[in-house]
């Protein structure tokens, strides 16, 4: 194996690094979506009917975006990359601009606190099913006889 190291897994193993990072994400995001929730004075059915909403608008676009990544992952014609490798350069700017974003939006001030606990809640949520979905095609990935790691 050319370049091998220490950093580097089976394709299959790409598919779990990418559903912890998911999920923990979503974990962190929820969160703070359920924590400003809590400091709303009310919380009214339309609040959660928009969280859902929020959930089922990313919820879609990140269940495309995973089988988008297993059908990567799987064509890959060596059987070990780096660890890195569980994303590609598009999902990973993806991920750095909503991470920014989400960041300044917070600390900015620009939106109420409702919308914050909305839409992370939404979000968290459906990052969280992103990572659940890794998991699954991780534990579905048809195992293919690989040499052992160096």
């Amino acid at each position: 194996m050319k370049n091998a190291s220490i950093f580097h897994v089976k394709k299959r193993t790409l598919l779990a690094i990418a559903g912890c990072v998911w999920f923990i994400a979503g974990l962190n995001v929820a969160r703070l979506g359920v924590l400003s929730y809590q400091a709303l004075a009310q919380v009214s059915t339309v609040h959660v009917l928009l969280s859902v909403a929020v959930f089922c608008a990313f919820g879609s676009m990140f269940r495309k975006m995973s089988r988008k990544h297993n059908k990567r992952t799987q064509s890959y014609p060596e059987a070990y990359h780096p660890v890195w490798h569980f994303f590609d350069l598009t999902a990973y700017i993806i991920m750095a601009v909503m991470m920014g974003g989400g960041i300044w939006l917070r600390y900015s001030g620009l939106v109420p606190n409702v919308f914050i606990a909305v839409f992370y809640t939404g979000l968290g949520c459906a990052l969280v099913l992103c990572g659940i979905l890794f998991w699954i095609m991780f534990f579905k990935y048809e195992n293919e006889s690989l040499p052992p790691a160096p």
